[in-house]
Formats: structure tokens, C-alpha cells, sequence
């Protein structure tokens, strides 16, 4: 099945052009209608009242149906007068009724378009008119016809015309040549599958395919394409709610190719047709099966899938609804193979890891997966891909365990895998784990193998290149021959059309002769009449001398002019001659040119000799030379004409003129047209293109190489003359220019200035629009707009630019939008900004205007200030002076002054202990103030506000300020000793916080006191003065005494408090730095931790002081600055530094310090490993299992615990052999764990592991069975060989020789015993006899097949019975014998194991019995428990019980039961275990 689609051959817009029945086409207005796709054209530029165009209420819809159907199409149609509707198509008449039934009915108003039994024919596109006297409407839509089954008569007609083809070579070379010709593409034309897929492509790959497909117009493409784009969702509207994310088509696993996409149906019964290369393909709607195609809808998303990939699946896909192209995609499948595959790579826990391979020829791109999961570039993964586009590589970040997997590189049809293996850290549980250097995977020189297959490729491409060549040259011999006969053909019709063209040309030559000739003899006598009158006034009598002279030289004028007349007839024969030659020989090269159209330009050709050229004026025409004289210096005849007629009458210049005239005419027959032989005109340069904005001048100019060539300038193909309006055509030399004044966007496109010769020069003016301001309007936007508080504000800014525009307003950077208190206003060419809300002080700020479209952005600033009120000002008071005359105080200005300067401020005092305020009135601007009228003693508040010319602020109120009263400072800081010497000890310190007030610090006093004295003593000076700065050395100091030290700050009011006391200081000389410390050693270690110990230096006077601490640095070995592990010293000879990495290398030291420094550090003589010490590895589990059985299907879990120093490598073996990657292994410090997550059959077998250090290594194996219930055992059969006992043989199970283990249970019934019991057990063959078989009973058996998961079904035994003969009954009693009832101690039921937890009850017990009745003993580990008062030991009934009730570890052992009588003894033991 495939489908016919039809074309649209109108490139038109819808309604401008096409079939409108013949009707004369109208000019008119031309719009869209409100109706998509539907384009109205009104033919009066003012529509009278009352009246309108015809337009759709609803227009046809396009179909797809299969052939043989009806197809109808609908229509409805509005319009005043009540427009007429016609249907047309584009390639084809409707003549026929039948076939085509156009009808209306009244009652719903509808047109309709009937077309029954539709075929491949009516595949076309439809059009649609409305049209009543003032306008028509029309609109276009498709049918596409779906072709089912075998036609017959187009195979045949195509055998027919095959054959034809075959049989007439002339036939072939038509076809050839017809086909070559329909090949061939206009410059820039871009084909129509091209730009479906640019419809559908993002726009980063725009370049890529323009690239694919040799676009280089890529501005043109882009302004074309936006228009398609429009007329597509136009289309797509009629059927699509919404459509987005668009996925193309890929390769998504090994297999399969997929493309999705997001589309909303606005019917959901709407059709979908996929079509690979325009042909419809059959696709489910479920991915299942073997279904080739198939498309799944999962809510609004569609994904069409390709299975089973082959080469023949390349090719264009594309999906329609309803008829309109919605997506389209190119599926790329090349024949591409890996030269190197991906490997297998291990990285460890928090390392990148990175897969490489190398393909056969160069591929832009390659699918990655992780189990059949598409990869991408993101956070997790990186894909990159060579310069040469041969290797390509894949990066995984940060591994982590989770990322272990298989990963597939696919590229084509090929593809490749390999496993990443993360192997997890060791490091301790709940760290966060470092990220580990180095990338693992890769070490393949990729680079010389991805050499090697450029150069084979580039082989392969060259000799596909000399085939390709090789077979052109024979299409192009095969192109020649079939033309050979034709050119021969036409060379035969140019030789017809000559020789008759030269019959003409000598006709015209004679006739031409005939009427020079008789011109001038007609001019000769009309002369010889003039000379004749002049003689007959010379003979008359009385004739005066100068008549005589007159007639004289009139009578020399006649016969010089006879001369030149029969000479220049002589010529005008020549001439005539000549040109009958030229003209033949141009007619044989025009039909020569007619011939060979497009191939060449006409050339001008003679015959003879060449000839100088020849200038012709009005005064100089001589023959052999250039101007008025000729190269010899020979006057010529014009000089003597111009001298012979000075003293001539009118009738002698009019026959000088005559000859002239004549003699013109001679030299222009001698002219033949030459031949050029020079390459003609040149551009020197050409023309350029450029980028102009509207409104801005711009010139295209070009240079020739000869100033007299003329050419003609064209714009998109039409000629550009003087009178084209806003362009200026020129020529300055050799310049041509063309001046555009002011460009406008209808002055954009591609211009050409074509000179003779047929060369030409083109280039494009691209017209940008980018938005702008006019100058003055601009100027006015960025004036400020001041406006008070609770007002509105507006902001106007009109603009120049090219719709569409995006226009932004900003406030203080942050975008507005629309609002209750914000409003934007945006019509073409304007924009506005209302406030709608009253604006408030804190909307001060700037105003910015951004606007944007294709070809640029404008911003545009202003500033929007609002006055208000100021704020209040601001404290707290400096108080300058407050004496008992007058109170001084500032303040700080308000923080903001509200947009006006503050002009004054008002100020109102208040006496502490009344409830008035005094009203000071209004201040000057200045923000101080001194208020003299104060009381002594009195305490005083203020109150303060700030005046602009928009009002008062709000008030603030001051703290308490009192007259007269001193105000102390505060203490300054703790003094801090700089240094101590002998006889001086240096200190410093910082000022109070407080200095009284805002006072000035006048200065400070010192004090000192000795250790153990209550006295202070006041450090004077040398001045006597007090101190000025923060820094003091005293001196009054005496030689190893402790002093301790305090300031205090003095101000106007005298001296505050003093400061907390400085630390004791000794005034002595700086102490020496002590030594080394000896005996450094470890005293353990861990993977995180170290300890070390030390012994404090020896002292010795005057070189190492005693040591007052110690701090321990350390190293790491790839580092070389030290790091201190303790801030405050240690006083101790030992230290543990922690966090620690684990197993690496540290460099140790440990310096001693004092207050005279640091000491020299002593190191430890080697590195040390962050590792405990070394322990051989072991396994730390009281009891191992070394026998699991797993039943097939579950999963295998074993965990084993184990001890080792350093932390050893844990390799697990299945019989001797690495285990499988299906196995999964969990490696710790001290445990791992061996998980088989499906358990198999095959995975039965010994597993070891073995766990290695470099102190040991340790091994442990445990046999691991893989089974399942067996299955019942085959038919049973019953065999008697003895009388009294059967052979009972079954058929082996079917797991017989899968489990070793598997063995059989037979259980047996008769007819006496309703219940089945066992005879045997644990038997390895397929045979049991059994005995005692009773004659006369009916015994059944059944089989059942054992093994270590448990017993399958029974396999049963048919009924088997052995007929007893009767004999004579007879009854023998027997002698009676006393009842003896004494019996040995004998356990019944013995003592069970048990597994207790640490504190919990354990509770033991058996039965025993015996008569007499035993006495029972309980041990453990050999030793009565029967007195023992921590167990309860009971015995009842022969039920022997013990109960523990806290077990603890001393209770394990092994425990017995001791039953003892005089008829024997019995014992019973079990072993007791206590877990933690």
C-alpha cells in the first residue's frame, strides 16, 4: 500500500494567484482573514455601508482516503451580496459533472465538493473562491489518495513505454536529456524535503543541515523559513491543540530507532499517517510483538518506534495529521563499524571512568547507553568526539556503585559493550569520601589507530571518487554521441538561413546603390544647373569682373564635384560589396548562436582586411587620418571645402553639404564589424554587500576597466532606471554607483549591475531595523520626573524599529509586569509606564526602558524621584558640654531628607519630672545646638524634628542629658604585656567605649601592684604627666618580681574606672627557646588515628630553657607544609592526632615551647602508614556454615567476618575460578558478603574465599547447592520373584542426574491399614524388595523422590494381591507367663541443642522412663547441678526439666542428664550456647 500525495504546485499565497475558471483577475487590496489560511482580496478601496467581502465560516478541510471512496469537501461563506462559490484545482480541469458535483443546501447553508470514486488522478490540491461584486475569498486544501493493491494498466503503460525506450535510441537520448534538465536546480533553490526538516529541527542544528545540503544563503533561508513556520501552524491549527518538545529520530538501543514528541489533538478520532521517503508505512499502536513500526501514545506524548534495524530503514520520516505535515526527521543508518571497542573498566568509589573506541570512518556523533537507556551530556556524563570525528569517548563522573552496569556505544547498525565495575571504598561507614585523582580506563593509543583508519578511509574515498569520475565520463560520452547527430542537423538549417540571408543582404546592398546613385547625380545636376545660370550672368554684356570670377569658380566647383561623385560611387560599390560579405557571414553566426542557446554570446565577426578606426564629426571626415589632418600632414577635403565656400552663395553650401552627406554614407558602408579580440569589459571590483539601517544612506559602487562602458543596474531581477523613486544611478569615470538617499525595508534585497558582454556584479543590502529613539524624544524620557508622594506617575517613549518588539520596563533593575498599581501600554511605535497606585518615597529609583527585536536592543534610563516628608533625625546626642551654665549637644541629619534639603529643624525640651514641652521654634539647618537656660543639677530631654519643603518629619526623642554633673569615662581594655625585660616592662591597651558623654580622652593613668601585695602604686611618667597614647613602658619595676597591672581614662570630669587587672608578668630578661624532646615513639596506632609519647629536654642555664609545653605537627608525605594538631600547648608527653587517612604516609614531630619560643622539633626517624599494626588475617566467626542449600530461583546471601591488619584484598573463587560478573561481591573492613541475586542450577558448586594481607593470607570454603523440589519418579511397578516379598522398580526422576543428593522413600499400605507407612528410606537405586507380604490383602506403594529442599509428589504402584488358600483354623492357646514390668532407665524424648541471648531464660528438659523409677542427675561440664541454687531443676512424671533464669557466658558448656536405677543407667547430653 502506498499513498499519492499531491503537490502544491501554486507557490503563491493562498487566494493571489492560480485556476480561478478563466475568470480576468482583479487588482485589489489584499488581507488575511481572521480564518486561518484564508486570504480575502477587496476590490474598492472603500466598501459602501452595509456591505462587506465574502469570507469562510468554515472552510474546507483537507482529506486523506483510500481510493475508491467518497471524498466530499465543505464549505461555508458569509458576505454582503451573497457571494457565489467555485471550486478549482491546480493541475487539472473539473470539467466533467459527473466526476466533479459542486452543490449547495439552503437549509445549513453549506457548499460542498463531491468527488465519487476517487482515484490516484484526483490527488491535487483544491482551491475555494467566494466572490461577490466587492471582493473574493479563497482558500486551499489537499486530497491525498491512498493506493491499494496491484495496478495494472500503469505497469503495463510502464512496460510499454520501457520498451518503446529501448527499441528508438533517439527515444533514449530525449529521456536523457529530459531527465538532466529536470534535474537541474535554480541557484539557492532549496528542496522541499529540506525544509520539512528544517520546520522540525531545533534552531542549533540549523547550520549542520544548511551545511548537509550546501545552503549558504543561511539569512535568506532564515527569512524564508519563518514565513513557512507561520503557514505551517496556520495548517497545523486546523488539527493540533499544542504541540512541543520535538525529539528527532535516533538510534536509542542496539535495535531500535525512536522519535517523540508532545501533541495535543483537538480530535482525538483525528487520523495519523507516518510516510518514510513519501511512502505510507502500516505501524501499530502497541511496541509489542514483532511488529516492524509502531507508534505508542502515552497521555499527550507520541513515540514511534523502528525495530530490527536494517540499512533499508534509512531515510525521511515524517508524521501527518489529517493531511498537514506535523514533524519530520531523517534517520541516518551509514555503513560505519568499530576499529576499536569499548573495554571492560574497573574504577574505584568516587573515580571518573572512561569508555573509548575508535570507528572506520568519521561519525559527528554516537549513542551512548547504560542498560539500553539512552546517555547524555549532563552533570553525570560527559560525550566528546575528536577533531577527526573517529573516536569518541564517554566520561562518567564521580563513580559511584550504583553506576555499575553494562554501557553500549552504537554507531549505524553497529554496536559494542562492556561492564564498568565500581569497586566500593574501604574507608569507615558514615565518612564522607574524598574524590580520588585520576581517571580510570583507556591506555589503547587511540590516536595512531584513529590515523590508520583516516588514511584507509581517505583511500576508499578517492577510489570512490575515480569510479564516480569514471562513470561521469561515460555518461558524458554517451551525452556527446546522442547529440551528434542533432548538432549536424542544425548545422545544415544555419547554412539554409545564411545563404538566404545573404541574398537579402546583397538585395538590400544594390538597392541601397541604386538610390545613392541617383541621389547624386541628382545633386550633380542640380550644380551643373547652378554653374550654368552663373556663366550665361558672366556672358551677359555689362557683366561685372567679380560675376566673371563667380562663374569661373562655379564652373571649376561643377567639375570637381562630377570627379568626387563618380569616385565616391566607385567607393559606394566597394562598400555595398563589403557589406553584402558581412552580413552573410553575421547571419551564419547568429543561427549558430540561435543553436547553441545559453552557451555562448554573440561575437562580432569580418572578413578582410582590418581597418583603423574611423571618428566621424561634423568637421573633420577625412580618410587617412584622425581629426582635421591626416598623419601626413595633408589637408584634407573638408579643409578645402571650408575654403573653397568662403566666398561661396547659399546654393554652393548646400551642395558642399550634399557631398559631405554622401560622403558619410560611403565610409559608413566601408565599416565591417569587427572581431573582438581583447576579453571585452572587467570589473576591477566588484560589488559588496553591506548592512544598512532604515533611514541611513547607503551606495553600491563598482569599478569597470573602461570608462565608456555602459551598464544596467537591477534590483531582485528588475532594471533600475533614472526615474526608479529613492535610488540615484551614476557614473564617475569608471565608477558606477548607485545611491540610496534613505534605505527603507522594500529597498532590501539582492542588487546586480550587468555590463555588455553579459559579466555582472551582484550583492545584498541587508535592511536592519533594530529599534531606536528619536533624539528629542530621548532627551525628554531622561529628564527626571519629580512628583510628590501619593501621586501618580506615567512615562511615554515613542520608537523607530521593525515589529515585532519586546519591551520591558525595569525598576531598580527588577522587572514590572502588569498589576493593580502597574499598568504597560504597548501600541507600534509606542510605549507607556503608568503608576496606577500613589507612589511612595521608597518607589524613588531608576526607570529603564528595554526594547528589543531581531536586529538589536535599546535601553533608555530616567530617574522617578517622589518628595515626601524627611525622616526624623537620628541619635544618638553628642553631647559637646553639659556644665551647670549650658548644655551643648549634635546630632545626626536624618538618613534620608525625603528628595528636598532640609531647611531647618524644630526642637521642643522637656524638664525631667513635668509633663510640658518648651517650643524652641525652628533651628537653621545646622544640626547642633547649644541651650544655655539650663538649671544646675536639672535633667533635660529634647525632642527634634527635620523640615523640607514637603513637611515635617516624625519626632525622635533623646536620652536624659544633666546639667553641671560630671560624666566619667569607662574602663579601657585589659592591659596586655608587649614584652618584659629587667628593668622595663612594656604594655598596651585599647580606649573605653564609653568616654563620658562624647567627651575627649584627656589621657590615662597606670597602676601596678606586686604578687601577693593588696596595695596599688601609681605609675608616674617621666613628665609627671598623664599618659597620651595607649602604650607605656614601666620601669619602676624591680628584678624577678610578678606584677600585675590596670588603666584608667581621664577626661574633663576627672578619671574613670580602672580596668580589669593584666595577667602577672615576671621582669626579667626573655627566656631561651627549650630543646629537643627525647624518646619520641608510637604507642599506637589505627587507620585514623595516632598516639605518640615523648620526655620533656633537658634544661641547661643560659642555652635551653625548662619546657612550659609541647605541640605535635605532622605532614603528609606528598605535602611539604607542616600542620599543627594542637593550638594551646601541651602540658602532657603524649598526644593522639586524629582523622587521619587511612594507609596514608605521615611525617611526625613534636616541638617543645616556652615564653622564650619555640624549640628545634625532633622527627620521628621514618614515615609512618595510618594502619593498625599488622595482624594476619583471620576469621573472627564462632561457627561457619560450610554447606548452604538454595532452592533455584531465591537468592544466595553469605556473609563471613574476618580480622586483618592491614586491611586486606578479598578475592572470592567458585571451584577454583574468579567468580562471575552476574555474582555480586560486598567487600568491608572486617566482613564480606557473596550475593547471588537469581541462584541457578550451574551455581551449585565450593566457594572460596581468601582473604590476603601482606602478613598472611587466610582461605575458608563452603559448599554452596543450587536445587529445587525434585520431581516425582516415572511409573511404578510391583514384581513378586519370592513368595512372601515384592520387587518394587520405579523409573529414575528427571533430577536424578542433576543432584547428586536426590534419593527415594517408599511407603506402603494394605487393605488392612487405612493409613500409608513408611518401608524404606534414603535409597539411591530405582529397586525395593519388600517382605512380609500376607497373602489375601491388597497392598499398595508409593514412590516419593528426596532431596535437600524436600519430597516430591508420589509416584503410585497399581493395586497388588495374592489370593490365600484356606486352610482348617485351629486355635493353640498359649501358656500364660507371669507379667515381669521392671525395665531399664531409657529416655524417651532427649535434650534438645540450645542458643540462648545473654540474659534471657533458658529453659531444658527430656523424658525418661524406667521401673523402677531412676534418679536423674544433671551436669554440665562433668559437675553436678542438683545442689546448685542458680538452677531449678525439676522432675515430674518422668519429665526431667531445668530452668536458667539470666543466662551469661558461664553457662555455656555441654550439659547431661545421668538416669540411673538398679537395672542400669542412661544418659542424654545436649550443648548450650550464649550469643551476645
Amino acid at each position: 500500500m502506498k499513498i499519492k500525495k499531491s503537490k502544491v504546485t501554486d507557490q503563491s499565497a493562498s487566494g493571489q494567484q492560480g485556476a480561478e475558471g478563466g475568470a480576468p483577475k482583479k487588482k485589489g487590496i489584499k488581507f488575511r482573514s481572521k480564518v486561518p489560511g484564508v486570504m480575502i482580496t477587496q476590490y474598492v478601496e472603500q466598501m459602501p455601508e452595509d456591505k462587506t467581502t465574502p469570507d469562510f465560516t468554515r472552510k474546507p478541510i483537507g482529506l486523506t482516503i483510500q481510493e475508491g471512496k467518497l471524498a466530499i469537501f465543505k464549505a461555508k461563506v458569509i458576505g454582503e451580496p451573497k457571494p457565489t462559490v467555485t471550486w478549482a484545482r491546480a493541475n487539472g480541469e473539473m470539467n466533467d459533472p459527473e466526476k466533479f458535483q459542486s452543490k449547495f443546501d439552503p437549509n445549513t447553508d453549506e457548499h460542498t465538493l463531491e468527488i465519487p470514486n476517487v482515484s490516484s488522478d484526483e490527488a491535487d490540491t483544491y482551491k475555494c473562491y467566494a466572490r461577490n461584486e466587492f471582493g473574493k475569498a479563497v482558500c486551499t486544501v489537499m486530497l491525498n489518495i491512498i493506493e491499494v493493491g496491484f495496478k495494472k494498466k500503469k505497469e503495463m503503460a510502464k512496460s510499454k513505454e520501457a520498451a518503446a525506450t529501448k527499441a528508438d535510441p533517439t527515444e533514449f537520448r530525449k529521456m536523457l536529456r529530459k531527465g538532466k534538465k529536470k534535474e537541474e536546480k535554480k541557484e539557492g533553490e532549496i528542496d522541499e524535503d529540506v525544509w520539512d526538516l528544517l520546520l522540525s529541527a531545533d534552531k542549533k542544528d540549523y547550520e549542520r543541515i544548511c551545511a548537509e545540503h550546501h545552503i549558504t544563503d543561511f539569512r535568506g533561508m532564515l527569512k524564508k523559513l519563518q514565513e513557512m513556520k507561520r503557514e505551517r501552524e496556520e495548517e497545523q491549527a486546523q488539527f493540533i491543540e499544542h504541540l512541543s518538545n520535538l525529539k528527532q529520530i535516533k538510534v536509542r538501543s542496539e535495535d531500535t530507532a525512536e522519535f517523540e514528541l508532545d501533541m495535543e489533538l483537538k480530535d482525538p478520532n483525528s487520523q495519523i499517517f507516518i510516510y518514510k521517503d513519501g511512502v505510507m508505512v502500516a505501524f501499530s499502536r502497541e511496541m509489542e510483538g514483532d511488529v516492524k513500526h509502531s507508534l505508542k501514545q502515552v497521555g499527550k506524548k507520541f513515540i514511534f518506534s523502528v525495530r530490527n534495524l536494517s540499512a533499508e530503514d534509512a531515510g525521511l520520516y515524517q508524521l501527518d495529521v489529517g493531511g498537514v505535515n506535523v514533524f519530520t526527521s531523517d534517520l541516518k543508518l551509514p555503513p560505519v563499524d568499530f576499529a576499536v571497542k569499548i573495554q571492560e573498566v574497573k574504577a574505584e568509589e568516587r573515580q571518573d571512568a572512561q569508555f573509548e573506541c575508535v570507528l572506520t570512518m568519521p561519525q559527528p556523533e554516537i549513542t551512548w547507553t547504560l542498560k539500553n537507556n539512552p546517555i547524555e551530556t549532563g552533570e553525570k556524563f560527559e560525550i566528546t568526539c575528536s577533531e577527526d570525528k573517529l573516536i569518541h569517548k564517554l566520561l562518567i563522573k564521580d563513580c559511584m556503585p550504583v553506576d555499575s552496569g553494562i554501557y553500549a556505544a552504537i554507531a549505524g547498525l553497529k554496536s559494542c559493550s562492556a561492564w564498568l565495575i565500581v569497586e566500593a571504598d574501604k574507608g569507615a561507614k558514615g565518612k564522607k569520601k574524598e574524590r580520588k585523582a585520576g581517571v580510570a580506563g583507556g591506555g589503547v593509543d587511540l590516536a595512531k589507530v584513529a590515523a590508520e583508519q583516516q588514511e584507509k578511509y581517505k583511500k576508499d574515498m578517492e577510489a570512490a571518487l575515480e569510479a564516480a569520475k569514471k562513470a561521469q565520463l561515460e555518461r558524458e560520452a554517451l551525452d556527446a554521441k546522442a547529440m551528434s547527430d542533432e548538432e549536424e542537423a542544425a548545422k545544415r538549417r544555419a547554412a539554409e538561413r545564411a545563404a538566404a540571408a545573404e541574398r537579402a543582404a546583397r538585395e538590400a546592398a544594390e538597392k541601397a546603390a541604386r538610390e545613392a546613385a541617383e541621389k547624386a547625380a541628382k545633386d550633380l545636376a542640380d550644380l551643373e544647373a547652378a554653374a550654368k545660370a552663373a556663366i550665361e550672368a558672366a556672358n551677359r554684356p555689362g557683366a561685372t569682373p567679380e560675376e566673371i570670377a563667380a562663374a569661373e569658380a562655379a564652373k571649376a566647383a561643377a567639375e570637381a564635384a562630377a570627379a568626387k561623385a563618380k569616385a565616391e560611387a566607385d567607393a559606394k560599390a566597394a562598400a555595398d560589396a563589403a557589406a553584402a560579405a558581412a552580413a552573410k557571414k553575421g547571419e551564419g553566426d547568429e543561427d549558430d548562436d540561435d543553436d547553441e542557446e545559453g552557451k555562448k554570446k554573440k561575437k562580432k565577426k569580418r572578413d578582410g582586411p582590418l581597418v583603423p578606426d574611423t571618428v566621424i564629426d561634423d568637421d573633420a571626415s577625412g580618410y587617412g587620418g584622425r581629426g582635421r589632418h591626416g598623419r601626413g600632414g595633408r589637408l584634407g577635403d573638408s579643409d578645402s571645402d571650408d575654403l573653397e565656400g568662403e566666398n561661396e552663395g547659399d546654393a554652393a553650401r548646400s551642395a558642399r553639404a550634399a557631398r559631405r552627406a554622401a560622403r558619410a554614407k560611403a565610409k559608413q558602408a566601408l565599416l565591417v564589424e569587427e572581431t573582438v579580440t581583447d576579453p571585452g569589459v572587467q570589473f576591477s571590483s566588484g560589488l559588496e554587500d553591506c548592512k544598512v539601517m532604515v533611514g541611513q544612506p547607503t551606495e553600491l559602487v563598482c569599478k569597470l576597466t573602461k570608462e565608456d562602458a555602459k551598464g544596467i543596474w537591477y534590483k531582485d531581477g528588475v532594471e533600475i532606471t533614472a526615474e526608479t523613486e529613492g535610488m540615484t544611478i551614476s557614473q564617475d569615470g569608471v565608477f558606477h554607483k548607485l545611491l540610496i538617499p534613505s534605505v527603507s525595508e522594500e529597498l532590501g534585497g539582492r542588487y546586480k549591475f550587468e555590463v555588455e558582454g553579459g559579466r555582472k556584479s551582484e550583492a545584498d543590502i541587508f535592511v536592519e531595523d533594530p529599534p531606536r529613539f528619536d533624539g528629542e524624544d530621548l532627551e525628554k524620557f531622561a529628564a527626571p520626573t519629580i512628583i510628590k508622594a501619593g501621586k501618580r506617575a506615567s512615562f511615554k517613549l515613542p520608537y523607530l524599529g521593525k515589529e515585532p518588539v519586546k519591551i520591558q520596563w525595569f525598576h531598580d533593575g527588577e522587572e514590572l509586569a502588569p498589576d493593580t498599581n502597574i499598568q504597560i501600554f504597548n501600541e507600534e511605535g509606542h510605549t507607556c509606564l503608568v503608576f496606577t497606585g500613589k507612589l511612595q518615597r521608597k518607589d524613588t529609583g531608576e526607570i529603564k526602558i528595554k526594547i528589543k527585536n531581531e536586529f538589536g536592543t535599546v535601553e533608555a534610563v530616567t530617574q522617578l524621584i517622589v518628595l515626601d516628608r524627611p525622616t526624623p533625625p537620628l541619635g544618638p546626642l553628642e553631647i559637646i558640654e553639659a556644665s551647670a551654665s549650658c548644655i551643648e549637644f549634635k546630632w545626626r541629619v536624618p538618613k534620608d531628607d525625603g528628595g528636598s534639603p532640609i531647611t531647618n529643624y524644630v526642637m521642643e525640651r522637656n524638664q525631667i519630672g513635668r509633663n510640658t514641652w518648651k517650643k524652641y521654634g525652628e533651628i537653621p539647618g545646622d544640626a547642633h545646638y547649644k541651650d544655655t537656660d539650663v538649671d544646675h543639677g536639672r535633667r533635660y530631654c529634647y525632642r527634634l524634628r527635620a523640615v523640607n519643603a514637603e513637611g515635617i518629619s516624625e519626632q525622635i526623642e533623646t536620652e536624659d542629658v544633666q546639667a553641671g554633673i560630671r560624666a566619667y569615662p569607662g574602663p579601657p581594655s585589659v592591659p596586655k604585656v608587649e614584652s618584659a625585660f629587667n628593668d622595663c616592662i612594656n604594655l598596651m591597651w585599647t580606649p573605653p567605649t564609653n568616654t563620658g558623654g562624647g567627651q575627649n580622652i584627656l589621657g590615662y593613668i597606670v597602676e601596678k601592684r606586686k604578687k601577693g601585695s593588696n596595695l596599688w602604686g601609681q605609675v608616674y611618667p617621666p613628665e609627671g604627666q598623664l599618659i597620651k597614647g595607649k602604650k607605656f613602658g614601666v620601669t619602676d619595676v624591680i628584678e624577678g618580681m610578678q606584677y600585675e597591672f590596670r588603666v584608667a581614662a581621664v577626661n574633663m570630669s576627672g578619671a574613670g574606672e580602672f580596668s580589669t587587672p593584666s595577667e602577672f608578668v615576671f621582669a626579667r630578661d626573655p627566656k631561651k627557646p627549650p630543646g629537643k624532646v627525647l624518646d619520641l615513639k608510637i604507642t599506637d596506632s589505627t587507620y585514623t588515628t595516632l598516639s605518640l609519647a615523648w620526655t620533656k629536654p633537658v634544661e641547661e642555664k643560659g642555652v635551653e630553657d625548662e619546657a612550659k609545653g609541647y605541640f605535635v605537627e605532622i605532614r603528609p608525605a606528598e605535602c611539604i607544609e607542616w600542620n599543627r594538631c594542637n593550638v594551646t600547648p601541651l602540658l602532657t608527653g603524649s598526644f593522639t592526632v586524629k582523622c587521619l587517612k587511612s594507609m596514608a604516609m605521615y611525617w611526625v614531630r613534636v616541638i617543645a615551647t616556652n615564653d622564650g619560643g619555640d624549640g628545634l622539633p625532633r622527627d620521628l626517624d621514618n614515615y609512618v602508614l595510618a594502619m593498625p599494626p599488622p595482624v594476619r588475617p583471620r576469621f573472627t566467626d564462632l561457627k561457619i556454615k560450610s554447606l548452604m542449600v538454595v532452592k533455584a530461583g531465591n537468592s544466595a546471601r553469605y556473609n563471613i567476618n574476618f580480622e586483618a591488619s592491614p586491611w586486606p584484598n578479598v578475592t572470592w573463587l567458585k571451584d577454583g575460578v574468579p567468580v562471575s560478573k552476574r555474582i555480586t561481591v560486598s567487600n568491608g573492613p572486617t566482613s564480606s558478603q557473596l550475593l547471588i541475586p537469581s541462584a541457578e542450577r550451574n551455581d551449585t558448586g565450593v566457594y572460596t574465599i581468601l582473604v590476603k594481607n601482606i602478613v598472611g593470607q587466610e582461605t575458608f570454603s563452603i559448599e554452596i547447592r543450587v536445587t529445587d523440589e525434585p520431581k516425582p519418579p516415572g511409573p511404578v511397578e510391583v514384581e513378586e520373584n519370592v513368595p512372601g516379598t515384592v520387587t518394587v522398580t520405579w523409573t529414575a526422576s528427571p533430577d536424578e542426574k542433576r543432584d547428586d543428593r536426590l534419593h527415594y522413600m517408599v511407603a506402603k499400605r494394605d487393605s488392612t491399614k487405612k493409613t500409608w507407612h513408611t518401608v524404606a528410606d534414603r535409597i539411591f537405586n530405582n529397586k525395593y524388595t519388600a517382605c512380609n507380604i500376607m497373602p489375601g490383602r491388597e497392598y499398595r506403594f508409593r514412590v516419593f523422590a528426596k532431596n535437600d529442599m524436600g519430597m516430591s509428589l508420589p509416584s503410585e504402584s497399581p493395586k497388588w494381591l495374592i489370593v490365600g488358600k484356606k486352610e482348617k483354623f485351629a486355635l493353640n492357646m498359649p501358656e500364660t507367663k507371669s507379667c515381669d514390668l521392671d525395665r531399664p532407665p531409657k529416655f524417651l524424648v532427649p535434650l534438645r541443642m540450645h542458643t540462648a541471648p545473654e540474659g534471657y531464660e533458658c529453659y531444658m528438659s527430656c523424658a525418661v522412663i524406667g521401673d523402677p523409677a531412676p534418679h536423674v542427675t544433671w551436669y554440665r561440664n562433668n559437675v553436678s547441678l542438683n545442689t546448685n541454687t542458680n538452677y531449678y531443676i525439676s522432675n515430674t512424671c518422668g519429665v526431667c526439666s531445668m530452668l536458667i533464669l539470666r543466662v551469661g557466658p558461664k553457662d555455656m558448656g555441654d550439659y547431661m542428664v545421668v538416669a540411673e536405677s538398679e537395672l542400669g543407667r542412661a544418659e542424654c547430653t545436649t550443648k548450650l550456647t550464649v550469643r551476645d
